[in-house]
């Protein structure tokens, strides 16, 4: 702690330009990020698949995945420049002090007395915030989902459905924002210098809480969770299980068409009780074994301990942070360098110190990325040593196209951006070849995996 206490009074100096500071890692970031952009753009500008997909995709498939990724990457450009602009004029026009002495006046104008003070003025300071945010937002929200999206056959959702699913979003914000703010605050208030560690405690705890409540309370809000019917599928998924001394408690089959074309499958829930997910649009567009495959890669990563490795490592990191802004709490000059004069609110001050960490947190992402990259190759070796290897790869590829996912990247962009390794690293892992003849080759030949891929991009799915 000493060592904090010494960089604390090093950055606490009154003249010390936090605000050209925190500008310009924003603005490295972003001109970094188009850096990797334009890289990524000009692989999108490819004529041809790789060679380990040259017989599986078509040239139609492959175009039109180009031309999806392509326009990503426009929507992307366009839309990272709308949030710089945001965040440059969020600080130059002294945002944050303006919406915090309105929060103020709220209070003052609109509640009893004994609501006011700092937790109450947060509270209000914070769910403005979040309505803000979603307002600046929307404009491209809407575009993403009925232009983007929906050019491409990807958008399930109606107009009253989005405004349905923003509502319950917000209103689910104003139910639990307040009484997790209250706690965070009153722990730093009460228990002094040491109140990182209580905080980290908390932090833990809350995400206990959360996977515990979810699937109870908030995913039903938005989705239907079905029990999974009795058949082919779910015989095999419980055989597997059995056969990994998976904690399976309950399948079930989630109405993700309802709003995308999209899917996956997960799970979730406590040590001793896990529940599987399975998108409805999954089923539909794979085979009994091919689905069985995607969840012995999933459970895959639970048999090897990643998702509990994930976790430790999760909780290292917000002890990391916690610590950290124990030096950043009471520097009287970042305060002042943002218009905070008289007062310093401890929300604020967390605001603050998240973007002075934006260089750090960037680094830590990057290496968050390649150990998710390693462990999906490592549960894809593990659904492939249970003998799920061709239906493991003929999942992937059918994800692949389905989804129009980029089928190949820059090294550059793939490190910094991806949790995931791309398809071809996949395959090329997974030591799988092809026995069917080119794409073109096969083209009037009714029935075969080629023509089943054109006429999958109509829909499309999410990446393992």
């Amino acid at each position: 702690m000493d060592f904090l206490q010494r960089l604390a009074k090093a950055l606490d100096r009154p003249l010390f330009p936090w605000k050209k500071l925190i500008i310009g890692f924003s603005v490295a970031q972003y001109l970094f990020e188009s850096f990797l952009g334009y890289r990524q753009y000009q692989v999108l500008k490819k004529l041809k698949p790789p060679k380990v997909l040259e017989n599986e995709v078509s040239q139609e498939v492959y175009d039109k995945s180009q031309a999806y990724g392509r326009a990503k990457a426009k929507f992307e450009m366009v839309n990272s420049l709308y949030g710089q602009l945001q965040n440059i004029g969020f600080i130059y026009f002294d945002v944050l002090p303006k919406l915090w002495s309105w929060a103020g006046n709220v209070l003052v104008r609109l509640a009893p007395a004994r609501f006011s003070g700092e937790i109450s003025q947060s509270i209000v300071f914070v769910l403005s915030f979040i309505v803000l945010h979603q307002v600046l937002s929307l404009p491209s929200s809407i575009y993403h989902t009925f232009v983007l999206e929906e050019k491409f056959g990807f958008n399930k959702q109606t107009p009253k459905l989005f405004v349905t699913d923003m509502i319950k979003s917000n209103l689910l914000a104003f139910v639990l924002a307040p009484p997790i703010l209250s706690a965070f605050l009153a722990i730093i208030q009460k228990t002094g210098n040491q109140f990182f560690y209580y905080l980290w405690l908390f932090g833990a705890g809350l995400q206990v809480f959360m996977i515990t409540i979810y699937p109870i309370a908030i995913l039903p809000l938005f989705n239907k969770l079905s029990p999974l019917e009795p058949g082919k599928l779910k015989q095999g998924v419980e055989d597997l299980a059995k056969k990994l001394k998976f904690p399976l408690h309950e399948l079930y089959v989630i109405d993700g068409s309802k709003r995308s074309a999209h899917s996956n499958a997960y799970f979730f829930g406590l040590p001793w009780k896990k529940h599987i997910v399975i998108y409805d649009t999954l089923i539909e567009k794979s085979e009994t074994e091919e689905v069985v495959a995607v969840l012995a890669h999933e459970l895959g990563h639970w048999s090897l301990g990643h998702t509990t490795r994930l976790f430790g490592i999760s909780q290292v990191h917000f002890l990391y942070i916690f610590t950290l802004f124990s030096v950043f709490i009471n520097n009287d000059s970042l305060y002042t360098s943002f218009g905070f004069l008289k007062e310093h609110p401890i929300i604020v001050g967390f605001i603050l110190f998240s973007d002075v960490l934006g260089p750090m947190d960037t680094l830590i992402k990057l290496l968050m990325n390649i150990l998710s990259r390693r462990y999906e190759f490592q549960a894809d070796a593990f659904a492939r040593n249970l003998g799920y290897k061709t239906e493991l790869a003929r999942s992937l590829i059918k994800l692949q196209i389905q989804n129009l996912s980029t089928m190949d990247a820059d090294w550059m962009f793939a490190s910094y951006h991806f949790s995931h390794p791309i398809l071809t690293e996949r395959l090329k892992a997974l030591e799988w070849e092809s026995d069917k003849p080119r794409a073109s080759e096969v083209t009037e030949e009714k029935g075969t995996f080629a023509e089943v891929a054109a006429a999958a991009t109509t829909t499309g799915r999410e990446e393992l």
